[in-house]
């Protein structure tokens, strides 16, 4: 059996989605509420399967394809943030932050169990629930995840897990 490690590393055209968000900084500041075309690349790390796969490109695909189209067009909402109060019903969700208010229909809102919707966080999500879909395939030997996010043409943040 061999020691060498090997990657596979993904990103596509497709792998992109638009959405809306605000995050704070400093306590206090508060961002206006403004969109990315947010870009997406996935990149795991590991042995060979029996087919000689790190993983198979195409579920790896399909999955992270999945995930970005939940969050394309949509409002991202931290849920874990300790200023940012976000509540929601079956047509609204609000969101406050100090003396300022949001309301905005609940179709158009993705809430994410995260303290604050910047990228680094938005991978670490996201890295999350590759990983949980990795897992539940037999026969893989992956360790290292990472998942990258751009928000703006050069601006990455990278979220790497080990698994």
């Amino acid at each position: 059996m061999t020691s060498n490690r090997f990657r596979v590393h993904l990103t596509k055209d497709h792998l992109v989605f638009s959405a809306a968000h605000f995050i704070t900084f400093n306590g206090n500041v508060c961002e206006r509420l403004h969109g990315h075309n947010w870009r997406v690349a996935v990149e795991v790390e590991g042995g060979l399967d029996e087919n000689g796969y790190v993983f198979d490109f195409i579920a790896l695909r399909d999955t992270t394809q999945q995930l970005v189209l939940a969050l394309d067009h949509h409002m991202l909402l931290p849920t874990q943030h300790p200023r940012i109060h976000v509540t929601a019903d079956d047509t609204e969700v609000t969101a406050r932050f100090e003396h300022r208010r949001w309301v905005f229909p609940r179709e158009d809102c993705v809430l994410l169990p995260i303290a604050n919707t910047t990228a680094e966080l938005i991978a670490q999500w996201l890295g999350e629930q590759l990983a949980a879909e990795i897992a539940k395939r037999a026969g893989h030997s992956i360790d290292t995840l990472r998942v990258d996010i751009e928000e703006n043409f050069g601006q990455w943040a990278r979220c790497e897990m080990k698994l």
